[in-house]
């Protein structure tokens, strides 16, 4: 698994929980280290391990820390360049629901080894999508959940999202976008340096 999703996962139980808690995690993980470097190549298994213990310290299911995970990358000021990065897919909502095909191809250009599942969405009738999650990265699909809801509020859409499980080409999620412009969204500007 690529560091930064376990630097990602870090970020995220210090930021929320607190960095006590990160350590009795990574010692319940026997990780025998309590960083991650963004940049190095973990073992799948180390990886699930860290997740497994994440969730029993915060006595919640995989796929609410990991649709939380999402949320976090979008909306915490500390990962402002993922929310950036995001945020070229487009100046509405519905085109950024529209440029999540390329998201994988972006991320590469950030970080040329890291390797994001494909992503495939289908306007079945307008307003109405779903967003297939190609296989690759266990439980992607709820990240996924989290960016959208996170991305939503970012633009000031009103959206209805609704994880419906596995299709044979991957985890599919639901999007009902009620209304673009439902509230005023975070302020963006194109040729603005991240802080």
């Amino acid at each position: 698994m690529h560091g930064l999703v376990n630097k990602a996962l870090q970020s995220f139980v210090c930021n929320s929980y607190g960095q006590a808690r990160w350590i009795r995690i990574t010692e319940a993980a026997q990780l025998g280290f309590i960083e991650f470097e963004a940049m190095l190549v973990y073992d799948d298994a180390t990886s699930h391990r860290l997740l497994g213990e994440i969730c029993r310290e915060l006595g919640r299911p995989p796929e609410e820390v990991l649709e939380d995970l999402g949320t976090y990358l979008v909306s915490n000021p500390r990962t402002e360049a993922l929310r950036r990065l995001l945020r070229f897919g487009g100046v509405s909502y519905l085109e950024f629901l529209h440029s999540l095909d390329d998201l994988p191809d972006r991320a590469r250009l950030a970080v040329s080894d890291l390797s994001l599942p494909a992503l495939e969405l289908h306007e079945h009738t307008q307003g109405r999508f779903t967003l297939t999650c190609h296989p690759g990265l266990p439980g992607y699909a709820h990240v996924m959940m989290g960016v959208l809801r996170a991305m939503a509020d970012d633009y000031g859409a009103l959206v209805m999202l609704e994880h419906e499980g596995q299709s044979s080409e991957g985890e599919v999620i639901a999007i009902t976008l009620i209304e673009s412009a439902f509230a005023e969204g975070r302020s963006f500007e194109l040729g603005a340096r991240a802080g």
